[in-house]
């Protein structure tokens, strides 16, 4: 499994700067208003991370014939959920972390209320901007709209962090459950995006290869988060190293051995690429999944 020719940091950056640009738009053009509320939303929103859900609906767009143009307010809405759950993430209520990104925490450059405040913001904003999208047609700004709710709420994301923070986990397979919504849904709402911004007469293979695609890598992704917790440092992580074994919260290294750990995330990342590699041009996207193993951050 060779795709070394292809450059994922070039191709991220090269996304993560388009994305950045249409991001900063959108405050330029008043969404977000004009008091502290919008500081602390462009704080937490602008000028750092992956963009790793906005390069996989641009990506998975592309992949179905899509256009830049129809997926970049998709690849925006994802970049505000994900945003607004990670200012929620690191308040003193959920996961009690203050730094983010090598800066302070939302809360901590601000206050509680105004983090919890621009968290809530950017997730409406999320929805107006996905059905805002005037590039695609009706049916699909609905698909997305109803996906990313879906993805991000009780059956996704949101539910997972509940049962995160319940810490009651009592093996692997019940905290896989938790990494399945908690960390896999949103990245599943990013790929499904991407291809509703291509299609919005979705047949049911291309989802199905679209889902298993996501949910591998996403579980991949929070194993390595995990073993990261442990053997990275703040300086590279940008974040505090331990704050899992702080809060005393289960990661896979409380189930599995650092090895076995490692060989899972193997395992998922060749499920994902499988998955997709059957489909003309899908090179990117092996690569990414494959370049997401050795991610240092």
């Amino acid at each position: 499994m060779e795709y070394t020719e292809i450059s994922i940091e070039e191709k991220l950056r090269e996304a993560a700067e388009k994305t950045e640009t249409a991001l900063e738009k959108y405050f330029k053009d008043g969404w977000g208003g004009d008091t502290v509320l919008a500081e602390a939303m462009q704080y937490s929103l602008l000028g750092g991370g992956k963009r790793i859900r906005a390069f996989l609906v641009m990506e998975f767009c592309k992949l179905f014939g899509g256009t830049e143009k129809a997926a970049m307010p998709y690849a925006c809405a994802l970049e505000m959920v994900h945003a607004y759950s990670l200012i929620h993430d690191d308040l003193p209520c959920m996961d009690d972390d203050d730094l983010r990104r090598g800066k302070p925490s939302c809360h901590k450059q601000f206050d509680e209320a105004v983090a919890l405040l621009a968290g809530d913001t950017l997730l409406t904003m999320a929805f107006e901007v996905a059905a805002s999208n005037s590039a695609v047609s009706p049916k699909s700004a609905q698909l997305a709209v109803k996906t990313l709710a879906r993805e991000a709420g009780a059956l996704g994301m949101a539910g997972g962090q509940t049962l995160d923070l319940a810490n009651t986990v009592a093996g692997y397979k019940a905290l896989r459950k938790i990494h399945m919504m908690k960390t896999s849904a949103l990245i599943k709402a990013a790929c499904t995006l991407g291809y509703y911004a291509a299609c919005d007469k979705p047949l049911q293979s291309d989802l199905d290869n679209i889902r298993l695609y996501a949910e591998a890598i996403g579980l991949a992704f929070q194993i390595h988060d995990d073993i990261l917790d442990v053997k990275s440092d703040t300086a590279t992580l940008g974040k505090r190293v331990g704050s899992d074994a702080k809060n005393q919260k289960k990661t896979v290294l409380a189930f599995l051995s650092m090895a076995e750990a490692e060989e899972e995330e193997a395992l998922l990342t060749l499920l994902a690429v499988e998955a997709v590699s059957e489909y003309r041009n899908s090179d990117t996207l092996c690569k990414l999944a494959i370049w997401l193993l050795s991610r240092k951050k």
